[in-house]
């Protein structure tokens, strides 16, 4: 049997092409890119006026708060964002996320503005708490996102002391709200228009505290209207 004599042209026409399938598959890998993660925060940003409410906490004691787990609906509590399309429909936005669980991120928002703002302090268990202390329970039932239009928030509070026996004049108080944020275009800007909502309804529970402590009813906040 006779061997066929070799060709170096074949050779290395089949080892430029191995190379060239090599490059392709590498520039293809290359720009095949991973989606950017795009992390959002409820957190206030206004950390600055925290002078004001040490202030406030110099001149009379701080209102201690047990701020109980906020309930939500299971459908938003997810790391992706749950948005609203303008036909009513709704998407999860895999590259739009919470920072931390959204519960989570919204009890925590809320407690950092009862601090910052109305100089409270927490208190982590009921158990052992100052007689003077204040359980805040709050309950959200919407949650909503309308990128373009506004973020929506709709629930409940409720406040009570924690000994009722030690603070016979301040009583029970339960609110309903309704909270809108208008949102410009930008995802970025609904994230900003939910942190000033939560913004407002931390601000409506901890002038609520306030005025329990001093005895008076507390105000509840006006809706901003149907959904």
């Amino acid at each position: 049997m006779r061997r066929r004599p070799f060709d170096s042209r074949s050779a290395r026409r089949g080892l430029r092409l191995a190379l060239s399938a090599s490059l392709l598959a590498a520039v293809a890998a290359c720009s095949t890119t991973t989606p950017v993660v795009h992390l959002h925060s409820l957190m206030p940003g206004d950390a600055a006026s925290a002078d004001s409410a040490r202030a406030r906490s110099s001149s009379v004691a701080p209102l201690a708060v047990v701020l109980d787990p906020v309930r939500m609906p299971s459908q938003v509590d997810q790391p992706q964002w749950l948005v609203q399309l303008p036909d009513g429909s709704l998407a999860s936005l895999e590259q739009e996320r919470w920072a931390s669980p959204l519960r989570d991120e919204l009890r925590q928002a809320v407690l950092e503005t009862l601090i910052v703002r109305h100089g409270a302090i927490e208190l982590r268990h009921v158990a052992g708490a100052a007689a003077s202390a204040l359980r805040v329970d709050i309950d959200v039932r919407r949650f909503d996102s309308l990128p373009g239009r506004e973020a929506r928030m709709e629930g409940s509070w409720t406040i009570a002391p924690v000994s009722p026996s030690a603070m016979p004049s301040t009583t029970f108080a339960h609110c309903e709200w309704l909270i809108r944020e208008r949102s410009a275009g930008s995802l970025a800007a609904l994230a900003e228009a939910h942190r000033r909502a939560v913004s407002r309804l931390s601000d409506g529970v901890g002038t609520a505290m306030a005025a329990m402590r001093r005895g008076e009813p507390p105000k509840c906040p006006a809706a901003d209207g149907p959904a």
